[in-house]
């Protein structure tokens, strides 16, 4: 087994020291949800889109399952994701927009994961 020193902030430091045992298994777990073209960008162009922000802040006020349902990004957010997009078709993004259009996707596959769990489930 090979041992990783990372530098990390202190409160993310606390809860990972909480979850020694499981560190392995959630870090499997969290590279298996990266998106695939996301994880051979250079962590420089990884940061987070708009999206990603209104869906951590989201989140962060417990929602309800009735507003995890609800929940959409911004008319501002939506209008930048299809400006990328019509970008894209026209094979006119750049590297750094190409990573913003992938956290899109990305925020887009953790809500609907979220929203299949919050669905209520068909009784019989």
């Amino acid at each position: 087994m090979t041992t990783i020193t990372l530098e990390v902030p202190d409160d993310l430091a606390q809860r990972l020291t909480a979850e020694r045992e499981r560190l392995p298994e959630m870090l499997r777990w969290a590279l298996a949800q990266w998106p695939p073209r996301m994880a051979q960008r250079p962590a420089s162009s990884l940061s987070p889109t708009l999206a990603f922000d209104e869906m951590i802040e989201f989140l962060a006020t417990h929602p309800t399952l009735e507003q995890i349902l609800a929940f959409r990004i911004s008319p501002r957010a939506q209008a930048r994701l299809a400006e990328l997009l019509e970008k894209n078709r026209e094979d006119r993004l750049t590297e750094s927009e190409g990573a913003e259009l992938d956290w899109y996707e990305y925020v887009h596959d953790i809500m609907t994961r979220l929203k299949a769990q919050a669905r209520p489930t068909p009784t019989g």
